[in-house]
Protein backbone atom coordinates (compact mmCIF):
# COMPACT_ATOMS: atom_id res chain seq x y z
CA UNK A 1 0.00 0.00 0.00
CA UNK A 2 2.99 2.31 0.86
CA UNK A 3 4.47 1.54 -2.60
CA UNK A 4 1.09 2.62 -4.04
CA UNK A 5 1.13 5.72 -2.31
CA UNK A 6 4.83 6.71 -2.91
CA UNK A 7 4.14 5.98 -6.64
CA UNK A 8 1.02 8.15 -6.86
CA UNK A 9 2.97 11.17 -4.64
CA UNK A 10 6.06 10.84 -7.38
CA UNK A 11 3.30 10.81 -9.92
CA UNK A 12 1.79 14.13 -8.04
CA UNK A 13 5.17 15.85 -8.24
CA UNK A 14 5.88 14.91 -11.49
CA UNK A 15 2.99 16.01 -12.66
CA UNK A 16 3.48 19.24 -10.58
CA UNK A 17 6.98 20.03 -11.74
CA UNK A 18 5.51 19.62 -15.28
CA UNK A 19 2.94 21.99 -15.15
CA UNK A 20 5.45 24.47 -13.25
CA UNK A 21 7.70 24.24 -15.70
CA UNK A 22 5.25 24.95 -18.09
CA UNK A 23 3.94 27.64 -16.94
CA UNK A 24 7.32 29.16 -16.68
CA UNK A 25 7.93 29.08 -20.36
CA UNK A 26 4.54 30.17 -21.34
CA UNK A 27 4.84 32.64 -23.84
CA UNK A 28 2.17 35.70 -25.01
CA UNK A 29 1.80 35.67 -28.80
CA UNK A 30 0.87 38.94 -29.99
CA UNK A 31 0.07 39.58 -33.57
CA UNK A 32 0.79 43.06 -35.16
CA UNK A 33 -0.90 43.92 -38.57
CA UNK A 34 1.36 46.35 -40.80
CA UNK A 35 -0.30 47.24 -44.11
CA UNK A 36 3.11 48.42 -45.73
CA UNK A 37 5.52 46.12 -47.44
CA UNK A 38 9.02 44.91 -45.95
CA UNK A 39 11.13 47.16 -47.64
CA UNK A 40 9.00 49.89 -45.67
CA UNK A 41 10.61 51.60 -42.91
CA UNK A 42 7.87 51.48 -40.62
CA UNK A 43 7.65 47.48 -41.15
CA UNK A 44 11.82 47.24 -40.37
CA UNK A 45 10.73 49.50 -37.00
CA UNK A 46 8.23 46.77 -36.84
CA UNK A 47 10.48 44.39 -36.76
CA UNK A 48 12.74 45.87 -34.76
CA UNK A 49 10.06 46.44 -32.27
CA UNK A 50 9.21 42.88 -32.00
CA UNK A 51 12.63 41.84 -31.00
CA UNK A 52 12.97 44.46 -28.07
CA UNK A 53 9.49 43.13 -27.01
CA UNK A 54 11.33 39.99 -26.82
CA UNK A 55 14.95 41.09 -25.35
CA UNK A 56 12.72 43.56 -22.66
CA UNK A 57 10.60 40.70 -21.54
CA UNK A 58 12.97 38.33 -20.92
CA UNK A 59 11.33 35.98 -23.91
CA UNK A 60 7.84 36.05 -22.12
CA UNK A 61 6.23 37.99 -24.96
CA UNK A 62 6.77 37.41 -28.38
CA UNK A 63 5.08 39.60 -31.78
CA UNK A 64 4.21 38.16 -34.69
CA UNK A 65 4.66 40.52 -37.30
CA UNK A 66 2.54 40.59 -40.48
CA UNK A 67 3.52 43.06 -43.29
CA UNK A 68 2.32 43.61 -46.62
CA UNK A 69 -1.81 43.97 -45.41
CA UNK A 70 -1.79 40.18 -44.56
CA UNK A 71 -4.33 40.96 -42.02
CA UNK A 72 -6.34 43.99 -44.00
CA UNK A 73 -6.10 47.55 -44.77
CA UNK A 74 -5.60 50.37 -42.01
CA UNK A 75 -9.26 50.56 -41.51
CA UNK A 76 -9.66 47.41 -41.47
CA UNK A 77 -6.87 46.64 -38.69
CA UNK A 78 -7.71 49.60 -36.47
CA UNK A 79 -11.28 47.90 -35.93
CA UNK A 80 -10.11 44.43 -35.52
CA UNK A 81 -7.72 45.50 -32.72
CA UNK A 82 -10.50 47.94 -31.23
CA UNK A 83 -12.35 44.56 -31.54
CA UNK A 84 -9.43 42.03 -29.99
CA UNK A 85 -9.39 40.25 -33.39
CA UNK A 86 -5.72 40.84 -33.46
CA UNK A 87 -3.53 42.14 -30.71
CA UNK A 88 -2.21 45.13 -32.19
CA UNK A 89 -1.02 47.33 -35.63
CA UNK A 90 0.30 49.72 -37.02
CA UNK A 91 -1.43 52.53 -38.56
CA UNK A 92 -1.39 56.40 -39.90
CA UNK A 93 -3.29 58.76 -37.83
CA UNK A 94 -5.60 59.63 -40.68
CA UNK A 95 -7.69 56.82 -40.51
CA UNK A 96 -7.38 56.56 -36.92
CA UNK A 97 -9.20 59.56 -36.41
CA UNK A 98 -12.42 58.22 -37.35
CA UNK A 99 -12.21 56.21 -34.33
CA UNK A 100 -10.36 58.65 -32.04
CA UNK A 101 -11.76 62.18 -32.91
CA UNK A 102 -8.67 64.04 -31.17
CA UNK A 103 -5.90 62.68 -33.29
CA UNK A 104 -7.56 64.28 -35.89
CA UNK A 105 -5.67 67.71 -35.30
CA UNK A 106 -2.20 66.13 -35.88
CA UNK A 107 -4.13 65.39 -39.23
CA UNK A 108 -5.16 69.05 -40.26
CA UNK A 109 -3.09 70.39 -43.33
CA UNK A 110 0.28 72.18 -42.45
CA UNK A 111 -0.47 71.99 -38.56
CA UNK A 112 3.52 71.31 -37.60
CA UNK A 113 5.66 74.52 -37.93
CA UNK A 114 8.29 71.77 -39.08
CA UNK A 115 9.98 68.98 -37.76
CA UNK A 116 11.28 70.64 -34.48
CA UNK A 117 7.71 72.26 -33.29
CA UNK A 118 6.41 68.44 -34.54
CA UNK A 119 7.71 66.65 -31.99
CA UNK A 120 7.70 69.15 -29.56
CA UNK A 121 3.42 68.76 -29.92
CA UNK A 122 3.87 64.83 -30.40
CA UNK A 123 6.56 64.16 -27.81
CA UNK A 124 4.75 66.54 -24.71
CA UNK A 125 1.48 67.20 -23.26
CA UNK A 126 -0.75 67.28 -26.32
CA UNK A 127 0.66 63.69 -27.51
CA UNK A 128 -0.32 62.46 -24.19
CA UNK A 129 -3.77 63.80 -23.94
CA UNK A 130 -4.73 62.32 -27.42
CA UNK A 131 -2.69 59.34 -26.91
CA UNK A 132 -4.76 58.44 -23.33
CA UNK A 133 -8.26 59.80 -25.05
CA UNK A 134 -7.27 56.42 -27.31
CA UNK A 135 -8.09 54.40 -24.42
CA UNK A 136 -11.57 55.34 -24.69
CA UNK A 137 -12.15 53.52 -27.61
CA UNK A 138 -10.60 49.82 -26.46
CA UNK A 139 -7.17 51.17 -28.10
CA UNK A 140 -3.75 51.54 -26.25
CA UNK A 141 -1.83 53.97 -28.33
CA UNK A 142 1.88 53.94 -28.09
CA UNK A 143 4.46 56.76 -28.99
CA UNK A 144 3.96 58.46 -32.38
CA UNK A 145 6.25 57.63 -35.22
CA UNK A 146 7.16 59.42 -38.49
CA UNK A 147 5.07 58.74 -41.85
CA UNK A 148 6.70 61.28 -44.00
CA UNK A 149 5.25 64.72 -45.13
CA UNK A 150 2.50 64.42 -47.92
CA UNK A 151 2.33 65.77 -51.07
CA UNK A 152 0.55 65.28 -54.45
CA UNK A 153 1.68 62.95 -57.51
CA UNK A 154 -0.32 62.57 -60.50
CA UNK A 155 -0.84 60.45 -63.57
CA UNK A 156 1.20 61.25 -67.06
CA UNK A 157 -1.01 64.68 -68.67
CA UNK A 158 -2.08 65.94 -64.93
CA UNK A 159 0.79 67.77 -63.50
CA UNK A 160 0.58 70.09 -60.58
CA UNK A 161 2.06 73.26 -61.35
CA UNK A 162 -0.30 75.93 -59.18
CA UNK A 163 -3.19 75.31 -56.80
CA UNK A 164 -5.96 75.62 -60.43
CA UNK A 165 -4.22 72.33 -61.86
CA UNK A 166 -6.20 70.36 -59.23
CA UNK A 167 -9.86 71.56 -60.16
CA UNK A 168 -11.22 68.53 -61.09
CA UNK A 169 -8.63 66.28 -60.37
CA UNK A 170 -9.60 63.22 -58.85
CA UNK A 171 -7.86 62.29 -55.95
CA UNK A 172 -7.33 59.82 -53.63
CA UNK A 173 -7.71 60.22 -50.13
CA UNK A 174 -7.59 58.23 -47.11
CA UNK A 175 -11.11 57.91 -45.54
CA UNK A 176 -10.85 60.56 -43.36
CA UNK A 177 -13.44 63.69 -42.92
CA UNK A 178 -9.92 66.43 -42.60
CA UNK A 179 -8.57 64.75 -45.92
CA UNK A 180 -11.45 64.82 -48.07
CA UNK A 181 -12.40 68.45 -46.75
CA UNK A 182 -8.71 69.39 -47.66
CA UNK A 183 -9.12 68.00 -51.29
CA UNK A 184 -12.30 69.89 -51.36
CA UNK A 185 -10.99 73.24 -50.70
CA UNK A 186 -8.28 72.99 -53.18
CA UNK A 187 -10.60 72.23 -55.73
CA UNK A 188 -9.98 69.04 -56.32
CA UNK A 189 -12.79 65.76 -55.97
CA UNK A 190 -11.98 63.39 -53.02
CA UNK A 191 -12.07 59.76 -53.33
CA UNK A 192 -11.33 58.21 -50.86
CA UNK A 193 -10.56 54.19 -51.14
CA UNK A 194 -8.18 51.33 -50.23
CA UNK A 195 -4.13 52.22 -50.27
CA UNK A 196 -4.03 48.44 -52.21
CA UNK A 197 -6.68 49.69 -54.67
CA UNK A 198 -4.57 53.02 -55.48
CA UNK A 199 -1.95 51.42 -58.01
CA UNK A 200 -4.68 49.84 -60.33
CA UNK A 201 -6.69 52.85 -59.99
CA UNK A 202 -4.17 55.29 -61.31
CA UNK A 203 -3.04 52.82 -63.87
CA UNK A 204 -6.21 53.11 -65.56
CA UNK A 205 -7.37 56.25 -64.82
CA UNK A 206 -10.14 55.41 -62.18
CA UNK A 207 -8.14 58.19 -59.94
CA UNK A 208 -6.07 61.52 -61.80
CA UNK A 209 -3.79 61.52 -58.60
CA UNK A 210 -3.27 60.78 -54.93
CA UNK A 211 -0.89 61.66 -51.66
CA UNK A 212 1.82 60.32 -49.63
CA UNK A 213 5.44 60.66 -48.95
CA UNK A 214 8.09 59.87 -51.04
CA UNK A 215 8.77 56.05 -49.05
CA UNK A 216 5.05 55.11 -49.71
CA UNK A 217 5.23 56.26 -53.85
CA UNK A 218 8.41 54.39 -54.18
CA UNK A 219 7.76 51.23 -52.05
CA UNK A 220 3.77 51.16 -53.21
CA UNK A 221 5.12 51.32 -56.91
CA UNK A 222 2.51 54.47 -57.44
CA UNK A 223 5.63 55.92 -59.33
CA UNK A 224 5.78 53.27 -62.06
CA UNK A 225 2.17 54.95 -63.16
CA UNK A 226 2.39 58.37 -61.90
CA UNK A 227 4.35 60.90 -63.54
CA UNK A 228 4.88 64.34 -61.60
CA UNK A 229 5.06 64.24 -57.57
CA UNK A 230 4.95 67.81 -56.57
CA UNK A 231 5.78 68.90 -52.98
CA UNK A 232 3.63 70.86 -51.56
CA UNK A 233 3.93 69.38 -47.96
CA UNK A 234 -0.07 69.59 -47.00
CA UNK A 235 0.29 67.05 -44.35
CA UNK A 236 2.20 65.29 -41.66
CA UNK A 237 0.24 63.00 -39.90
CA UNK A 238 2.66 60.65 -37.70
CA UNK A 239 1.96 56.79 -37.39
CA UNK A 240 1.25 55.06 -34.08
CA UNK A 241 1.47 51.26 -33.00
CA UNK A 242 -2.39 50.35 -30.83
CA UNK A 243 -3.01 47.94 -29.19
CA UNK A 244 -6.04 46.21 -27.98
CA UNK A 245 -6.25 47.74 -24.36
CA UNK A 246 -7.86 44.77 -23.04
CA UNK A 247 -5.06 42.60 -24.06
CA UNK A 248 -2.47 44.99 -22.87
CA UNK A 249 -4.46 45.38 -19.35
CA UNK A 250 -4.43 41.53 -18.75
CA UNK A 251 -0.78 41.66 -18.76
CA UNK A 252 1.55 41.98 -16.08
CA UNK A 253 2.72 44.86 -15.28
CA UNK A 254 6.69 43.99 -16.16
CA UNK A 255 5.47 42.88 -19.55
CA UNK A 256 3.42 45.93 -20.35
CA UNK A 257 6.51 47.96 -19.64
CA UNK A 258 8.47 46.00 -21.50
CA UNK A 259 6.24 46.61 -24.61
CA UNK A 260 5.81 50.30 -23.68
CA UNK A 261 9.47 50.64 -23.30
CA UNK A 262 10.06 48.50 -26.82
CA UNK A 263 7.48 50.64 -28.59
CA UNK A 264 9.21 54.34 -27.33
CA UNK A 265 13.04 52.56 -28.67
CA UNK A 266 11.29 51.53 -32.02
CA UNK A 267 9.54 54.90 -32.45
CA UNK A 268 12.78 57.00 -32.24
CA UNK A 269 14.37 54.21 -34.46
CA UNK A 270 11.83 54.18 -36.89
CA UNK A 271 11.86 58.06 -37.12
CA UNK A 272 15.55 58.32 -37.79
CA UNK A 273 14.66 55.54 -41.00
CA UNK A 274 12.27 57.39 -41.79
CA UNK A 275 13.52 60.60 -42.80
CA UNK A 276 16.66 59.22 -44.31
CA UNK A 277 14.55 56.99 -46.95
CA UNK A 278 12.66 59.54 -47.53
CA UNK A 279 15.60 61.46 -49.26
CA UNK A 280 17.10 58.38 -50.85
CA UNK A 281 13.16 57.56 -52.21
CA UNK A 282 13.33 60.74 -53.82
CA UNK A 283 16.59 60.06 -55.61
CA UNK A 284 14.92 56.92 -56.82
CA UNK A 285 11.75 57.86 -58.19
CA UNK A 286 13.74 60.82 -59.68
CA UNK A 287 16.25 58.49 -61.30
CA UNK A 288 13.22 56.92 -62.73
CA UNK A 289 11.69 59.41 -64.84
CA UNK A 290 9.41 60.75 -62.39
CA UNK A 291 8.96 64.96 -62.56
CA UNK A 292 9.72 65.82 -59.31
CA UNK A 293 9.20 69.82 -58.27
CA UNK A 294 8.64 71.83 -55.14
CA UNK A 295 5.62 74.80 -55.19
CA UNK A 296 4.61 77.84 -53.52
CA UNK A 297 2.43 76.44 -51.12
CA UNK A 298 1.19 79.62 -49.82
CA UNK A 299 -1.79 79.73 -51.86
CA UNK A 300 -2.51 75.96 -50.69
CA UNK A 301 -2.56 77.24 -46.80
CA UNK A 302 -4.38 79.91 -47.82
CA UNK A 303 -7.56 78.02 -49.49
CA UNK A 304 -7.67 75.23 -46.62
CA UNK A 305 -7.71 77.93 -43.49
CA UNK A 306 -11.37 77.32 -43.35
CA UNK A 307 -10.72 73.64 -42.22
CA UNK A 308 -9.69 74.64 -38.90
CA UNK A 309 -13.13 76.48 -38.25
CA UNK A 310 -15.38 73.78 -39.76
CA UNK A 311 -13.93 71.18 -37.05
CA UNK A 312 -14.70 72.91 -33.47
CA UNK A 313 -13.93 69.92 -31.31
CA UNK A 314 -10.49 70.55 -32.04
CA UNK A 315 -10.28 74.14 -31.83
CA UNK A 316 -8.36 74.01 -28.11
CA UNK A 317 -5.88 71.28 -29.36
CA UNK A 318 -5.16 73.63 -32.34
CA UNK A 319 -4.26 76.11 -30.13
CA UNK A 320 -1.92 74.13 -27.90
CA UNK A 321 -0.61 73.23 -30.88
CA UNK A 322 -0.02 76.79 -32.04
CA UNK A 323 1.31 77.72 -28.98
CA UNK A 324 4.30 75.22 -28.62
CA UNK A 325 7.33 76.56 -28.42
CA UNK A 326 9.26 74.16 -30.39
CA UNK A 327 12.97 75.98 -29.68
Amino acid sequence: MSKMITKRCLMMAATLLFSSATLANAQTVLRLAENQPESNPVTVAMHHFAELVDEYSDGSVKVEVYSGAQLGQEVETIEQTQLGIIDMARVNTVPLANVSPSVGVFTLPYIFKGKEHKYAVLDGEIGQQVRKDMEATGVVGFDFMEAGSRSFYTREGSPINSIDDLNGLKIRVQSSPISIRMVELLGGVPTPMNYGEVYSSLQTGVIDGAENDFVSFLTSGHYEVSANYVIDGHLSPPAILIMNKAKFDSLSQGDQDAISKAAKDAAVYERDLMFTANEEARAKVEEAGVTVSEIDNGPFQEAILPIYDEFPHLSDLIEKIRAVDAE
